[in-house]
């Protein structure tokens, strides 16, 4: 326990909204605000102590912000809107001794409603829809439902669980796969090691694992070309989980129905990328779990370590370096 002051660097945006929830937390808290995307100062660097990397922060003030709590020599506990730390940041703030911690589990429900989302507009080819809307075109055809279909989720993390919910309520197959099954995920669970032949076996496919030198490129182009041609894949994990230049072969030469991606191996994702003129791929940028209810509960997650961090009790949702 402690009462002395606790300067946390955090946006105006956030100090605005959560102002009152953080001094209740934290008395003696002594606030450091990133305003804009201006710039920090050397006395101010140095005093920082706790960060918290909010979701307004991306993607625009990112590097002002990054940049900050690299240069702050007394830094000690980083906290991350995002669920994903795979980013090399990360891993040096842990080699610089930070504590670092996410918020798993704060965008489960917004991303795996994206799934759902991109899952019904690719059986229904919702951009000829749109199309034909924009061209004052009666575009009258059948499709496909979800029901009876089968869905492999790979990655079992609270948006994968997620995923599984509203399959599962859709009525549709469900087969999980994850590192090592627990037994007690609502599914059919499958061993990572695999995912090749579950790949195979669906006529869904969708990709919710963290990125970690094992899963890089999991969605090989040998996996790929298992697949029924019939088949499509949905990514809310990351984009280097595929091979991508596999994926754009197998989707230009039919080998793959369809693809909804809202995460890419480079992002933005370039301009020149053949993924943008498909007619049978679904672009989100990035964005399928960038809600106001995702911002608040990672704000949320954040007050409620600091009350930790205070008394000195074990901190959520941290984050330690593979041994």
């Amino acid at each position: 326990m402690t009462d002395r002051p606790i300067p946390v660097l955090c946006t105006d945006t956030v100090w605005d909204e959560y102002g009152s929830r953080l001094v209740a937390a934290a008395p003696g808290i002594e606030p450091i605000l990133l305003t804009g995307d201006d710039h920090i100062g050397d006395d101010d660097l140095a005093r920082i102590e706790v960060a918290f990397f909010s979701g307004d922060c991306y993607p625009n003030r990112t590097g002002a912000f990054i940049g900050a709590c690299l240069r702050a020599p007394n830094l000690a506990w980083f906290h991350t809107f995002s669920a994903g730390t795979d980013s090399p940041v990360f891993g040096r703030f842990l080699d610089n001794g930070v504590r670092l911690t996410n918020s798993s589990g704060s965008s489960a429900q917004p991303i795996a409603q994206t799934v759902v989302m991109l899952l019904l507009a690719l059986t229904r080819d919702l951009p000829r829809w749109t199309r034909a809307q924009a061209e004052h075109r009666w575009d009258a055809r059948p499709h496909v439902e979800l029901t009876g279909s089968t869905v492999g989720v790979v990655g079992l993390g609270p948006i994968g669980l997620e995923v599984v919910r509203l399959c599962t309520a859709l009525g549709m197959d469900v087969i999980g796969c994850r590192r090592t099954p627990r037994g007690d995920e609502g599914c059919e669970t499958w061993a990572l090691d695999r995912v090749a032949e579950l790949a195979a076996a669906v006529d869904w496919l969708v990709l919710a694992l963290p990125l970690t030198p094992d899963t890089r490129e999991i969605i090989s182009a040998d996996v790929l070309a298992g697949m029924k041609p019939t088949a499509r894949i949905v990514n809310v994990g990351r984009g280097e989980l595929i091979d991508e230049p596999a994926l754009i072969a197998a989707l230009s030469e039919g080998r793959l129905a369809g693809a909804g991606l809202d995460v890419f191996a480079v992002e933005p994702l370039p301009a020149e990328s053949p993924l943008w003129d498909m007619p049978q791929v679904i672009i989100t940028p990035h964005s399928s779990g960038a809600t106001a209810g995702s911002h608040h509960r990672s704000a949320m997650r954040f007050i409620d370590n600091l009350e930790r961090w205070i008394a000195g009790t074990p901190l959520t949702s941290e984050v330690r370096r593979p041994a």
